[in-house]
């Protein structure tokens, strides 16, 4: 199993790199190639829009590589998203692709476009405390697909997103169909008010609507709100699939952490 690892967002850490690369060469069942292009900065961005771009088509197109893995999260992979899924290569459609938070951009797109794509946890998490058990959950579902690297209640088919970039999906030609899905949401570094704001939008869509239940990931490092908003996540989530007339199905093991599940998109979960 040959995973090729590019930055579509941010720049990874090269103690990431080496960290996740030492524990791939030890396991024998994964041969991990860091594009160069990982470590490129170009002010927020791990190099300009056109080198994320020309570094992820180039291992989309390489008939060697088994799967891509996005480096991380932060922010940009928007900027190439919909150039990225365009006029895919034959190659590409053999691949899996895999990562979360910014990278749900990129995982929308490419699911909409017919590629394999799940939600999971990406090399940068290595440095989060546990991140070792979050490197070897991607590395058994990429080499193995193990049902044991899965959120464990899903009912495919199953989507999980960030929900800012799910929200910022919305309306653009990235969204994708979200009829009959089991969707899974996450959120960091929000506060409550803001996550209220955004389930207004997100459940105000009628593509929201035809989903078959929302369920609740881990919110992580709510800034405090002044005044106090008064209501959890969990509250504001239940409150607003109520008045949309959505399924609450409750919490699900996916966020911003090394505990962070493997979901696969689509009908089945392999």
């Amino acid at each position: 199993m040959k995973i090729a690892v590019v930055a579509p967002s941010c720049a990874l850490s090269r103690d990431a790199a080496a960290q996740v690369a030492a524990l791939a060469a030890a396991r024998g069942d994964c041969e991990l190639v860091i594009h160069p292009q990982c470590f490129l900065s170009d002010g927020h961005f791990a190099g300009s829009d056109r080198e994320r771009l020309a570094a992820l088509r180039e291992v989309m197109a390489d008939p060697t590589v088994d799967a891509v893995w996005f480096a991380r999260g932060g922010y940009g992979s928007n900027r190439i998203a919909e150039a990225a899924a365009a006029d895919l290569p034959d190659a590409a459609r053999g691949k899996s692709y895999v990562g979360y938070s910014d990278a749900g951009f990129l995982l929308a797109a490419f699911h909409k476009a017919g590629l394999t794509v799940a939600h999971g946890p990406m090399p940068q998490d290595i440095l989060r405390n546990g991140g070792e058990s979050a490197i070897d959950r991607a590395f058994r579902w990429f080499a193995h697909r193990d049902a044991a690297a899965l959120e464990s209640d899903l009912q495919p088919p199953a989507m999980a997103f960030n929900l800012t970039v799910l929200a910022m999906l919305l309306g653009t030609p990235l969204e994708p169909d979200l009829a009959g899905v089991d969707l899974l949401v996450e959120e960091v570094s929000e506060h409550h008010y803001r996550i209220d704001r955004l389930m207004f939008h997100v459940t105000a869509s009628a593509n929201i609507r035809s989903i078959a239940r929302l369920r609740l990931g881990r919110v992580s490092d709510v800034p405090a709100n002044d005044p106090v908003f008064g209501h959890d996540e969990a509250a504001i989530v239940a409150d607003w699939c109520a008045r949309a007339g959505i399924v609450f199905g409750g919490r699900a093991d996916i966020g911003h952490d090394a505990a962070n599940r493997v979901v696969p998109f689509g009908p089945t979960q392999s």
